[in-house]
């Protein structure tokens, strides 16, 4: 069962967004029932585990059916803020930073992308999508104005410490660090590292010592 406050374990978590959108995916192919077994199988899990997760969520099954697919996809999409839109900022106009101010799936998924930054004068100014690059001393007004709710670090390393103590100054909820950098920041706001090179590295140790068969993929 979730905790007092509401939350989840986080390795639960990211199994319920996988959730969500498995329940998504059968939904627009017109499932309309989906079992423990059925996620499990489809994800590459243990039905014993789907089960255990299930319970973190206020949304009961049907014996021999398993869950209503719109019913589960509504309950998760509620539960892990999907039904909200959430105003976000790029900080970082680099390649990375760029591909992400110009990936149209963010705003299918509920998260706008109102604003791109960098430091470099050489990049202000440019066309990133339908942006145009500030300069970062323009993104704490732009923040308050906008009610920036996340902003996406896409910076070097050095420069994450400071790039997301100004943007928690001017007021962000919630930070993604794509940087190779340990970010500190108050209690208030939510920090959620995402690294491509080190999840490649995790993905080269599987491959070079691979799980032993049978080991559960929880």
């Amino acid at each position: 069962m979730r905790r007092a406050d509401g939350s989840v374990p986080g390795s639960v978590r990211r199994r319920l967004t996988r959730y969500l959108t498995y329940a998504q995916d059968l939904r627009s192919r017109g499932a309309e029932w989906v079992s423990s077994r059925d996620i499990a199988e489809g994800l590459g899990l243990t039905s014993s585990t789907v089960r255990q997760d299930m319970s973190f969520v206020d949304f009961s099954g049907v014996s021999k059916k398993g869950y209503e697919t719109i019913g589960l996809e509504k309950v998760l999409t509620s539960m892990l803020g999907a039904d909200t839109v959430w105003n976000c900022v790029v900080v970082g106009a680099g390649n990375l930073g760029a591909a992400i101010a110009r990936h149209e799936e963010f705003a299918r998924r509920g998260f706008s992308i109102q604003g791109i930054f960098d430091n470099d004068p050489r990049k202000t100014g440019r066309r990133v999508g339908a942006l145009t690059v500030r300069p970062i001393s323009e993104m704490p007004p732009f923040v308050g104005r906008h009610r920036t709710d996340i902003g996406i670090l896409a910076v070097p390393a050095p420069a994450a410490q400071q790039v997301a103590d100004l943007l928690i100054a001017s007021g962000i909820k919630g930070l993604l660090n794509m940087a190779l950098a340990h970010i500190v920041a108050p209690r208030r706001v939510a920090v959620m590292d995402s690294r491509i090179i080190v999840s490649l590295m995790e993905l080269t140790h599987l491959i070079k010592y691979p799980p032993e068969r049978g080991a559960g993929g929880a």
